[in-house]
């Protein structure tokens, strides 16, 4: 039988935030933890605003040999010198994104709770497919990513798959053993030490790991 292998750390920034504020929590974070992609998840539109926050962001992550890439943005994506580009839309947009980006650029399509989204993102070219929420949320229609996705996907498709949204101990520790990366945001922004919070979720995947 194969070994489990650990989840990857995968990072989504708050909604809103001030970079000169935010910039060094996340450098403390990347310090602390070994993190393998960081998202640009801003809820704003203002173009200024935005190139700003991704120039903050970038010096940091860049500087610690970590991706960042932006929510839907494909054009701000490539201006900005960012790593590629993470879609709303399940598979809707990957052609278009990876004709724009080119092959070295980083796709990936969040696909909600659809097994079929996630099958055509991966066909249209995506790097890797989410879905979520995986927690209890009372955002968008109450919809949550069963474990039993994660481990189909896992056991039967070879692109990568993040899990994310509302990601709780007992979350983490189910969808750990079936997930290639686990996407933290809010939680661990809104403790005052993000990092200690990252490294107290991590501790509770890699126990899951070791018990599967």
């Amino acid at each position: 039988m194969a070994e489990i292998e650990q989840p990857q750390i995968y990072l989504i920034t708050p909604p809103e935030f001030d970079p000169e504020i935010f910039s060094p929590r996340l450098a403390a974070v990347l310090e602390r933890v070994d993190v393998a992609c960081v998202r640009l998840g801003l809820a704003t539109r203002d173009e200024d605003r935005i190139a700003r926050t991704a120039d903050a962001c970038r010096e940091v992550t860049h500087a610690r040999d970590v991706a960042l890439v932006i929510d839907s943005h494909i054009m701000m994506a490539e201006r900005m010198g960012l790593d590629g580009v993470h879609l709303l839309d399940g598979p809707r947009s990957v052609r278009a994104a990876r004709k724009a980006l080119g092959e070295d650029a980083i796709v990936g399509a969040f696909c909600g709770t659809s097994r079929h989204d996630g099958i055509g993102a991966g066909e249209a070219g995506a790097d890797y497919v989410s879905f979520g929420p995986v927690g209890t949320t009372a955002l968008g229609d109450g919809a949550q990513a069963q474990r039993d996705l994660f481990a189909w996907w896992s056991e039967v498709i070879e692109l990568p798959v993040v899990a994310e949204g509302a990601l709780d101990e007992a979350a983490i520790a189910s969808l750990a053993p079936v997930s290639d990366f686990l996407a933290f945001g809010e939680e661990i922004w809104r403790e005052d030490d993000a990092a200690a919070a990252l490294e107290r979720m991590i501790e509770v995947m890699r126990a899951a790991v070791a018990k599967a």
